[in-house]
């Protein structure tokens, strides 16, 4: 399964936009004559109906007749695949046209077999592993009907507050591009018409991540040319990816919701990328309009939605219900209503749904096979993140013959899938001390005593109970972090510390005395730094899924060697927040370091502690910077060396430098280049990742490794909005992480 050629040649060496998939996102000659014949029979409510995304009512009778009058597109939340029959035998045989419904379903990281969410795949700056997880979601998703998900959802996420954050693919623009469009490309495969084939949908177009406070659904109010240089590339590279569907979002920007938002659906979407697929809207969010105040009523809310460019409704049935009205009355057009059908009807000729609607239900099952577990642990091994390695006690070695298991995460099946997981079934989650004495029970002991039963926990006697157990191991492992459902949509949080008593915990386990190595789980960057201080080691891994058990414990024997890199900035307080790599500097740079407000003099001038853009009470200093990741080995950057110093705007500039593998154990190293425009029209980024790459070395082993970076993929959307490379003098950095490395620079001419 692991075929990298298109990933690396497409996405990586080349510009994420370049890469146009034309089996399943071209203007197909022969669907679009039989999308034209179908319209050409269809009657204005026949047209209406497949506009209309219902939920599964669970009455399957109740169903099929409002399929039957072609009053239903699409079905949500259906998973049966004797029912889903039923449902399609309903459509195809007997509605009058025999148009087939679409069966959806949110399968954001895995249907049964459950990969790391999301913002841990990340962690593994591999699209690889990105393309693998959406693959094996797709095969099993459609085992039993689902031939739609709700993923790839690629909205930039610099607020670990916001919930779902652990839904995307972190803070960068450029990672968020090779991710998502690695995530397409799984789900959809080599064809949308395979039948293992599930239509992906990029979600939230767009912005929503920037949502204020990290309030889930909150307003934003991202410029235009913000919104262009940040959070539209991550789409563009899903559109230019073949992502057969685009979702709106909940949110508002500059007092516009995105769902009745003409500019980004027509005029962006459509006008100048050339989607040609649906555009569904998220769960009622177009009746969720009138809350905004953008939209009186349910008439008016179907009439500024279909107009906008939405092609079908998730559940508010104000399309059903108001169109015909609308078309009756000319506010709605009855050519922009064919323009959406026929948006509809292409997708769903395109799935092969019309010559294969049905489910084999004889099939064998293909939940939990072999080859996806072993992905989905391959997948844990490449993103958990070494985040400090005090004394080199990991890996553990032959001198640990007992070691100490605690932490409510040790031994949380539930928890330990993470978000937004429908369909997995935590009897198959293999767990942290399940695998430990699966796997390693034959050659250490292993005192298992959780401490708190669950993240929240605040029991007292339990952590006397862990302390009093653990002082009798060689070393202590740790599982802390947080519940499935402390992060995912509607939960947000104002404090990311450790819920309950684990800090509490860990303190109890470090004044044993002995080695203590945290394993966090989380679904977003927590605010760790006293939890650090107090541990020797810390493993970090984003809720890892089905096989996150087996896969940490290989890091921690060293059968498996950490090279997950953070893929959002860790800040060390709550208060930071937003703190992000990719920041425009102020006139007044941020200092680091701040004197404690204890000591400043009584009556002190205003100006006598500097003025600079930085808080009194805490210092801007990262706990992690984005990118940051350690090993079990040690990596020697040789000075790059440029193909040029001057260039011109169709150039193509080659950055090759020498990577040693400096240590002992064999390991792979995330590679990143990061490049900033100097002086610009308007302001840019600090720092910006063009570039990364995974280089795996044995120990003592030398490698040349070779960046190619056109210089058109530098073009930003300037000062009069126009989407240009601007000359100047630019830097670059290779380096391990975003604050690592020296500068070089090269002229742009």
């Amino acid at each position: 399964m692991r075929t990298t050629k298109f990933l690396a040649a497409c996405l990586l060496t080349l510009s994420v936009f370049s890469c146009k998939q034309p089996d399943y996102n071209s203007k197909d000659a022969e669907i679009e004559k039989k999308v034209e014949a179908l319209l050409s029979k269809m009657t204005l409510e026949e047209k209406i109906g497949q506009m209309n995304q219902i939920s599964s009512s669970g009455n399957i009778e109740e169903m099929s007749e409002l399929i039957k009058k072609g009053e239903i597109g699409s079905i949500l939340n259906e998973v049966d695949p004797v029912r889903v029959n039923q449902l399609q035998r309903a459509a195809v045989e007997g509605s009058r046209l025999g148009i087939p419904v679409l069966i959806a379903r949110d399968v954001i990281h895995g249907f049964k077999t459950i990969f790391p969410i999301p913002l841990g795949q990340a962690a593994s700056f591999d699209p690889e592993i990105a393309r693998e997880g959406a693959r094996v979601a797709a095969v099993e998703a459609s085992s039993v009907g689902v031939r739609w998900t709700f993923a790839p959802m690629i909205d930039i996420s610099r607020d670990p507050r916001w919930g779902r954050i652990a839904e995307s693919c972190g803070e960068d623009p450029y990672l968020t591009a090779v991710m998502g469009a690695a995530m397409v490309k799984g789900f959809q495969g080599d064809s949308l018409n395979d039948p293992t084939a599930i239509a992906a949908c990029a979600k939230h177009f767009v912005g929503y991540g920037a949502a204020e406070g990290g309030r889930d659904y909150n307003s934003t109010f991202i410029s235009e040319r913000n919104l262009r240089n940040i959070y539209l590339p991550s789409f563009e590279a899903a559109e230019a990816a073949g992502a057969a569907t685009f979702m709106t979002s909940f949110n508002d920007n500059d007092g516009v919701p995105s769902t009745g938002n003409k500019f980004i659906l027509r005029d962006v979407l459509r006008g100048e990328w050339g989607f040609d697929g649906i555009v569904v809207t998220d769960w009622n969010s177009a009746r969720e309009m009138i809350n905004h105040g953008f939209a009186a009523d349910d008439k008016d809310v179907a009439e500024k939605s279909v107009n906008a460019g939405v092609d079908m409704e998730m559940v508010s049935y104000t399309f059903v219900k108001q169109l015909p009205e609308l078309v009756k009355e000319g506010k709605v057009k009855e050519s922009v209503i064919d323009e959406a059908v026929r948006n509809i009807l292409r997708v769903k000729f395109r799935l092969g749904l019309f010559d294969n609607p049905y489910v084999d239900e004889n099939k064998p099952s293909v939940f939990y096979n072999k080859e996806h577990l072993a992905a989905a642990k391959r997948a844990v091994e490449e993103s958990t993140i070494l985040l400090k390695n005090e004394n080199a006690v990991l890996p553990l070695g032959s001198n640990v013959r007992t070691i100490a298991v605690v932490g409510p995460m040790a031994n949380a099946p539930h928890d330990q899938m993470g978000t937004w997981v429908f369909d997995g079934d935590k009897t198959h989650t293999q767990t942290p001390l399940a695998a430990l004495k699966a796997m390693y029970g034959d050659k250490v002991n292993i005192i298992y005593e959780p401490g708190l039963t669950f993240s929240r926990d605040t029991n007292a006697e339990g952590i006397r109970k862990a302390a009093a157990a653990a002082a009798r191991a060689d070393v202590i492992l740790a599982f802390l972090g947080e519940e499935a459902i402390l992060s995912g949509e509607a939960h947000s949080l104002a404090d990311i510390s450790l819920k309950g008593a684990q800090t509490q915990l860990l303190e109890a386990l470090e004044n044993t005395g002995k080695p203590v190595v945290s394993i966090i789980m989380a679904g977003r960057p927590l605010t760790i730094a006293h939890e650090v201080e107090l541990s020797d080691a810390v493993l970090y891994s984003f809720h890892p899924g089905t096989m996150g058990g087996p896969a940490l414990a290989d890091l921690i024997f060293g059968k498996a060697v950490p090279s997950g890199k953070t893929p959002v900035t860790f800040v060390q307080h709550v208060g930071q927040v937003p703190l992000y790599y990719a920041h425009h500097n102020t006139g007044r740079p941020a200092r680091k370091g701040v004197k404690p407000l204890a000591e400043l003099p009584l009556e002190a001038g205003q100006t006598s502690e500097g003025s600079n853009s930085s808080y009194m009470d805490y210092s801007v200093e990262l706990l992690f910077p984005f990118g940051y990741g350690l090993s079990y080995t040690t990596f020697s950057y040789g000075t790059p060396k440029l193909s040029a110093t001057e260039l011109a705007k169709n150039d193509v500039l080659k950055v090759s430098f020498e990577l040693a593998n400096t240590g002992k154990y064999e390991a792979t190293e995330i590679v990143q280049l990061y490049v900033q425009d100097k002086v610009a029209s308007v302001t840019r980024p600090v720092k910006e990742l063009k570039r990364f790459t995974r280089v795996t070395l044995k120990p003592g082993e030398k490698r040349m490794v070779e960046f190619e970076l056109p210089i058109a993929d530098l073009a930003f959307w300037n000062i009069d909005m126009k989407k240009v490379v601007e000359p100047g003098e630019f830097a670059l950095w290779v380096a391990a992480d975003s604050e690592s490395g020296e500068p070089l620079t090269f002229t742009v001419k």
